[in-house]
């Protein structure tokens, strides 16, 4: 009884250390931008759980709707005919159509990219497929459709898919597959999907050169390893990539992809189980990567954007994480993570699942509410 008296003790204490993030990096006071610095109109209305706006070079805007569905936007409207051609979609709780990109030749070869869920309630992974992308008067479709990868990440659960991607200098592409939620300890495994990032050429093939491309026992497509669930990646500059993700209740995390490293779930972890139990009792150890920053209390990072614009040429460098807990905009300064954070669009109060920068400089994001999805508009406050 004494042995697991003073067990129950040492768990509190480590608990309530990581919940009040002591000792963490980029722990410190959150302050919000002046709403006069900024106004908001609405773009576009009447999306159902947008998840991903992209801009292709002809000037059409795509946004991919959890549901299963394509839209247009066009001239600045949203058409009401959806794009045609989209692959057969899992759709449940947290699955669905997922991202989609212009391949970085897309003025040659017409392609755009799509990750989404497919499958069955029992057995059900990620995808990443391709197709041309045709605009007709009446709106645009898919043509050549084809599966480039499919993730050997396969579940019963519908949570957990990561799903974003960016493609590197080289044409390459970054992939995020989270671990699933009830499959947290293969995330340590080199044998499957789970919790990886996966580099993938831009016809889904494995690299030579990743980093366990010749590893006996391990998948050639895996970049990174011992991740939950990462819902954002980009390229800053310097080539660094960073990406951020979700904990459970507590860690959310934004790190610096680097190949062949070990992130550490859920071996190492910020954050506690949503029951309140404990999932790991180190925050750190050897031989894992340390993030550099985590939100604790969690925020619920969704998309993430590295700003590079000339509308608000204050904020070039800065990272902005759209949050879906907190229903805001995170901004950090990737040079010093651990300096005070600032908070956008809080005012609005509505859950946030996409964040990008337009052609235009300006910032883009998506909504999620009671009464449906918007693509709202930030530019500068004249």
């Amino acid at each position: 009884m004494r042995y697991l008296l003073m067990t129950m003790l040492v768990v509190l204490v480590s608990r309530a250390s990581i919940e009040a993030g002591a000792d963490t990096p980029g722990f410190g006071e959150v302050g919000s931008y002046p709403v006069e610095q900024y106004q908001i109109e609405v773009f576009a209305d009447g999306l159902d759980s947008p998840w991903d706006i992209s801009w292709l070079q002809n000037g059409d805007i795509l946004v991919s709707e959890r549901g299963g569905e394509l839209r247009l936007i066009r001239d600045g409207i949203l058409l009401n005919v959806t794009v045609a051609g989209v692959p057969d979609v899992y759709t449940r709780s947290q699955a669905g159509l997922f991202e989609v990109q212009a391949h970085p030749r897309f003025e040659e070869n017409g392609w755009v990219y799509l990750t989404y869920a497919h499958g069955t309630n029992r057995r059900n992974t990620l995808r990443l497929a391709r197709a041309r992308y045709i605009p007709t008067d009446e709106g645009a479709k898919l043509e050549d459709l084809s599966l480039l990868f499919e993730a050997d990440a396969f579940r019963s659960s519908a949570a957990h898919y990561g799903g974003r991607f960016v493609f590197l200098p080289d044409e390459t592409i970054l992939l995020t597959s989270g671990e699933g939620y009830a499959h947290r300890h293969e995330a340590q495994r080199l044998d499957n999907h789970f919790g990886k990032t996966l580099r993938l050429t831009d016809a889904g093939k494995p690299p030579a050169d990743n980093p366990f491309f010749d590893v006996a026992g391990a998948l050639p497509e895996i970049w990174s390893f011992g991740h939950r669930n990462h819902q954002g990646i980009v390229l800053a500059s310097e080539g660094i990539v960073y990406s951020n993700e979700h904990g459970a209740r507590g860690g959310d995390e934004i790190n610096i992809i680097k190949p062949g490293a070990n992130f550490g779930w859920p071996l190492v972890t910020w954050g506690v189980d949503y029951s309140g139990a404990q999932i790991s009792p180190y925050a750190e150890t050897a031989g894992t990567e340390q993030p550099i920053l985590h939100w604790t209390p969690s925020i619920a990072p969704a998309s993430l954007m590295y700003y590079t614009g000339n509308a608000f040429p204050e904020w070039k460098g800065l990272l902005f994480s759209a949050a879906l807990a907190t229903r805001e905009l995170r901004v950090v300064d990737p040079a010093e993570p651990g300096v005070t954070q600032f908070s956008l669009l809080k005012e609005l109060d509505v859950r946030i699942r996409d964040v990008a920068m337009g052609p235009d400089g300006n910032i883009y994001v998506l909504t999620e509410g009671a009464d449906g999805g918007q693509v709202l508009k930030i530019t500068p406050n004249a």
